[in-house]
């Protein structure tokens, strides 16, 4: 490859001029970075408009990483130490030349550095920096799993280490440990760098399917020998305290473990199927940071009942939708805002995701008679002003809450239910009385979570028929611009990256608590909401989001059916 400085590269391809490649230049005198890495960060360029002119000025391949497979034997000709210090990852070997992905092709540093530990000729090829990073975590992790599964099998399937109370680090340690520990590290590293919420353990008949549910969908990851599946559900319930002899009854369990500097909590649950024990393990980053009331998707009309409920210094708040639809996010935000200096304030969870300095948190303990109605009682004799219960579950939990509600208490809660007038049904469904959910509630938020539309692909065209009858929208509406994702490397070609709440918030007036107190039907109560303009529907919080580029008709109307089915 013939030498060519980028900035000149760059200035001779017309993507930037002599001022910009000046400020790069000033910038990278203090970050000591390379000029693209600069140029790409500072804004000045694209990685897109990078990756075009290495392509049209060198003659550089470009490669979609995830199109990509990539033998797993490539990781044993290029130490990954190597490949994260440069950011480049060993795609194939064609006799003495190794085809190398790179997110900078003119790193000639990294390609001598990869040479002399690969003694092949390189040849370079570029790719977009997120895929590289996956394709490292991905070809390192399948390799260091598949070691340690050859491993297992040599030593009998051999399943190490104790049960720790504080949190284990999960750490790259070559063959320093066991292969078991080795090999189920690899699975929750990948986990937490998929930035997957659960990981799932499933028992096939012929072997073990890992599973990740990243943005909501499952995807597949790798599979387990059925011989060596019970040495690494013995790993998993050593690490989470389980019974290794109990297989035939569900358990539940949890463990601590730090992953790259990162404290991450793991709900462990086992469950009896026809070909051995399921494994599902819930991923919560105990050190994320709280979201604002923006980043959940609150906007508009939704943002101003939400903080017109954040005003409130007495009454409940109760957050409902099905598993997984962000409850705890949404509570979580809540309690961020509301706590200051000059309030008492309690949470109650099971467990707790995160640590919140200023908060006192209260962790639900069964096995020592801490339960949920246990703990509310107890809170009630701390002088709280604001009281957070993860989730209602039994009706005298619900009715602790109400009546805290009722003397003076802000309590917020979580409950499972399909929507927000449905709320009213299940609470006199586990024995609360009208009166009472009347005279302590304050408002109810439900929400689904639908995928947003992955930025680097986001493409706009007009809406159909079809799609303006999904949206509500007259058929005859014209030109009407709506979007959704090409698909790219950078979301796995799904066209979607990341996930934001849809909401329908109820807010409470004196005539609709007397119709809840009258128990009146639910149509005329839902009339009320409407008459009084304090309701709007989840169609219309997903429409907004449809008209405004964030998520796709597909996304709104799956959702939608969900609740109509429910």
């Amino acid at each position: 490859m013939a030498y060519m400085r980028i900035g000149d590269l760059l200035k001779a391809a017309g993507i930037i001029d002599d001022a910009q490649l000046q400020k790069a230049l000033e910038i990278q005198k203090t970050t000591k970075q390379r000029l693209g890495t600069v140029l790409i960060e500072s804004g000045i360029i694209t990685e897109r408009d990078f990756i075009d002119a290495m392509s049209q000025q060198l003659g550089i391949k470009y490669v979609d990483l995830t199109k990509e497979h990539i033998p797993t034997e490539m990781a044993r000709i290029l130490p990954k130490n190597i490949a994260k210090k440069h950011s480049v990852v060993p795609l194939r070997l064609n006799k003495d030349e190794l085809v190398l992905a790179m997110v900078d092709p003119m790193n000639f540093v990294a390609i001598d550095e990869v040479r002399t530990a690969t003694r092949k000729r390189i040849s370079p090829v570029i790719a977009q920096a997120a895929a590289v990073d996956r394709a490292i975590a991905t070809l390192y992790g399948n390799e260091g799993a598949a070691r340690a599964i050859e491993d297992m099998r040599s030593e009998g399937g051999y399943a190490s280490g104790s049960a720790a109370t504080e949190a284990q680090e999960i750490v790259d340690d070559g063959a320093a440990s066991a292969p078991t520990v080795r090999l189920v590290n690899s699975i929750i590293e990948r986990g937490v760098t998929e930035r997957a919420s659960d990981i799932h353990m499933e028992p096939r008949a012929a072997d073990m399917v890992v599973r990740m549910r990243i943005d909501g969908v499952l995807r597949r990851i790798l599979t387990v020998p059925r011989d060596l599946m019970g040495s690494v559900i013995s790993r998993i319930k050593v690490m989470s305290n389980l019974d290794l002899t109990e297989r035939r009854a569900p358990q539940d369990g949890r463990a601590n473990v730090r992953v790259k500097g990162v404290e991450i909590d793991l709900r462990v649950s086992t469950l009896p199927t026809i070909y051995g024990e399921k494994v599902t393990i819930r991923i919560l980053n105990k050190s994320a940071q709280l979201l604002k009331a923006s980043a959940l998707g609150l906007m508009g009309e939704d943002l101003e009942k939400f903080n017109l409920l954040m005003n409130n210094s007495d009454g409940m708040v109760i957050i409902v939708g099905p598993t997984g639809s962000g409850k705890s996010s949404t509570m979580y935000t809540m309690v961020g805002a509301l706590n200051t200096e000059e309030v008492n304030l309690v949470t109650l969870e099971d467990p707790v995701e995160y640590d919140i300095d200023g908060v006192n948190q209260v962790q639900i303990n069964d096995k020592v008679g801490m339960t949920f109605a246990g703990g509310l009682r107890s809170i009630l004799r701390q002088d709280p002003d604001i009281i957070a219960v993860g989730e209602i579950r039994d009706g005298e939990t619900a009715e602790i809450a109400l009546r805290a509600a009722i003397t003076g208490h802000l309590v917020l809660s979580t409950l499972h239910t399909n929507s927000a007038i449905s709320l009213l049904d299940r609470l006199l469904d586990i024995g609360c009385e009208p009166y009472l959910i009347a005279e302590a509630l304050k408002g109810v938020i439900s929400q689904r979570l639908v995928r947003r539309i992955c930025p680097d692909c986001r493409q706009e065209y007009i809406a159909d028929e079809e799609e303006l009858e999904r949206m509500g929208l007259p058929v005859d509406s014209k030109d009407v611009k709506i979007y959704k994702g090409k698909g790219c490397p950078n979301c796995y070609h799904t066209g979607y990256r990341g996930r934001i709440a849809v909401f329908e918030i109820l807010i409470m007036s004196r005539k609709t608590k007397r119709m809840v107190a009258e128990n009146a039907p639910r149509a005329e109560l839902m009339e009320e909401f409407v008459r009084e303009g304090h309701y709007r529907s989840l169609k219309d919080g997903a429409r907004d989001l449809v008209l405004n580029g964030i998520t796709t008709v597909a996304e709104m109307t799956r959702i939608l059916n969900a609740v109509e089915t429910d």
